[in-house]
């Protein structure tokens, strides 16, 4: 008897992936918590004494510029305020004159008035539109002489006063305008040096002694520059000193009368120059000296505070000189000047954006307001990088 045919259906294998999700997921909150713990555990690297260095240095050349572009809005705001001072006052002295021309037009509507009829100047002076009454032309036929010059003049005012009005609006517009710049500038000053503060504030004792160290190696590198320009410096003059002595001795094989004659005409002519310009500079110094160990204040023109283009402005202005206020219209002022021949009282500015100046002393040194937190001192002229010198005068 043939084995009859199962009717059952085959089982279907099933595959039970519910373990194998339960360690993906498993393994995925793993590596999510490792990374997590890894973050934690690796905080950004501590910057070193010298990136914090380089940091503050460059907040302070930023302060420094942002403090030239105070000083050019204030300067600004102050000759835009006396403009709109000086306008309005021209516009109460126009609007008398335009109410003294107005009085003189009443005067004759009403004599015409009292003669029993209104007269063209009356029907002119209450007109609602005066201009569009002028307008005829029939009117100035029938009015005379002193009447026509009086609507005439009348006129004159009252144009003149519209105008100096717009004026004065245009000024008020541009006076807002600088005083907005100021105040811009300033929160940029002093954002710049909170930077700076805070960048210092979180050294440790430790690290601060590190930062005191490298400005005193900075300071030292400074002053072996300046001690060669010094020495190069006392050569060349040496050697100029030199070449006159020889000139002069050259002169003196001459005669008697050439000599004379020649001597005293060279020497008068350039020694006249070259007095007063020693003259000047001799005050520059004697200024500048006299404000060491005042206290750097941005903004500040003395003088009992500086900033660096406050000193140098005042120097000069001590010696009868008038420069600038900001170091980017100082550096323009006088004649360009290499830094090998450089003098007592010419002016060094530094950076590429000419955000510092100082005052040149002799021997590489100069006298500046260095910035924010230091006092009016002598430092070496190659403590920053310089841009370019002048010399005002």
């Amino acid at each position: 008897m043939p084995a009859l045919a199962s009717h059952r259906k085959p089982r279907t294998l099933v595959r039970n992936t519910g373990p194998a999700v339960g360690l993906t997921t498993a393994a995925l909150a793993s590596v999510t918590l490792l990374s997590t713990q890894s973050a934690l555990a690796a905080p950004a690297p501590k910057p070193s004494i010298e990136d914090v260095q380089k940091k503050v240095d460059d907040l302070y050349r930023q302060a420094g510029s942002a403090t030239q572009q105070y000083n050019q809005a204030k300067e600004a705001t102050t000759k835009q305020r006396s403009k709109v001072d000086t306008l309005l006052d021209d516009v109460a002295r126009r609007t008398e004159k335009l109410n003294e021309a107005r009085r003189t037009l009443g005067t004759y509507a009403a004599a015409q008035y009292r003669g029993g009829a209104l007269a063209p100047t009356a029907t002119f002076f209450l007109a609602d539109d005066p201009q569009s009454f002028f307008d005829q032309t029939h009117l100035m036929d029938r009015m005379t002489e002193r009447q026509t010059s009086a609507v005439s003049d009348f006129r004159t005012q009252q144009a003149k006063a519209s105008k100096q009005r717009a004026e004065a609006v245009a000024s008020l517009e541009t006076l807002t305008e600088s005083q907005a710049t100021l105040r811009t500038s300033k929160q940029n000053v002093q954002t710049k040096l909170s930077e700076a503060r805070s960048l210092l504030s979180k050294l440790t004792a430790e690290e601060k002694a590190r930062l005191a160290e490298l400005e005193r190696k900075k300071e030292a590198e400074a002053e072996r520059k300046a001690a060669e320009l010094a020495k190069k410096q006392a050569a060349a003059k040496a050697e100029a000193a030199r070449k006159a002595e020889e000139a002069a001795k050259e002169a003196g094989t001459g005669s008697g009368t050439d000599t004379g004659s020649g001597t005293g005409t060279g020497t008068g002519s350039g020694s006249g120059s070259d007095t007063d310009a020693s003259t000047k500079a001799e005050k520059v110094m004697a200024f500048a000296r006299a404000q060491l160990g005042k206290p750097y204040v941005w903004g500040a023109t003395g003088p009992a505070s500086y900033d660096c283009s406050g000193l140098t402005q005042a120097a000069w202005k001590a010696a009868g000189v008038d420069i600038p206020r900001t170091t980017w219209d100082q550096v323009n002022v006088g004649t360009r000047i290499a830094t090998a021949d450089l003098q007592p009282g010419d002016l060094v500015f530094f950076y590429d954006d000419i955000s510092h100046v100082g005052i040149y002393k002799g021997d590489g040194m100069m006298i500046h307001a260095p910035k924010p937190g230091a006092n009016v001192r002598e430092e070496s002229i190659f403590y920053m990088p310089i841009y370019g010198s002048v010399r005002p005068g």
